[in-house]
């Protein structure tokens, strides 16, 4: 094959490749990601521990990662509050977040703030507590 031919298939098949997959892709695939949230865990009363969050939206009907990154700071002070009014404690360890309240919480929050269906899932990446000590079993 000749030189030439080589590089003209290559052109072609960069410039056709791209527009194949974006096809294939779903639209429904974006997220976006919310790093280093801080959630009290409150029990009894007290403040017992600080919860550190990486946090995975995923985001459906007309949002796009850019249009929820201008709310991010709103979805943040939302969850945060929210943490303070209900702590999403779990019973026995204060060393994580319950994550079916917090998600729940979230995509509320997000329906008010970003519209009806911005945000379809929340995923914890990761949990990274204050203090490594669980509940006193004494």
């Amino acid at each position: 094959m000749r030189r030439r031919d080589l590089i003209a298939a290559t052109a072609v098949l960069s410039a056709v490749a791209p527009a194949a997959l974006a096809q294939d892709a779903p639209a429904s695939g974006q997220s976006l990601s919310m790093p280093g949230v801080g959630l009290p865990i409150i029990a009894g009363g007290r403040l017992r521990n600080y919860v550190f969050v990486s946090l995975r939206l995923h985001l459906g009907g007309s949002a796009t990662p850019e249009t929820m990154r201008a709310k991010e700071a709103y979805l943040r002070d939302a969850l945060v509050r929210a943490g303070h009014r209900t702590p999403f404690v779990v019973a026995d360890d204060w060393t994580r977040i319950d994550p079916a309240a917090l998600s729940t919480s979230l995509i509320r929050s997000a329906t008010t703030i970003a519209g009806r269906g911005s945000v379809t899932r929340v995923e914890i990446v990761s949990q990274a507590p204050r203090r490594r000590t669980g509940v006193p079993t004494g």
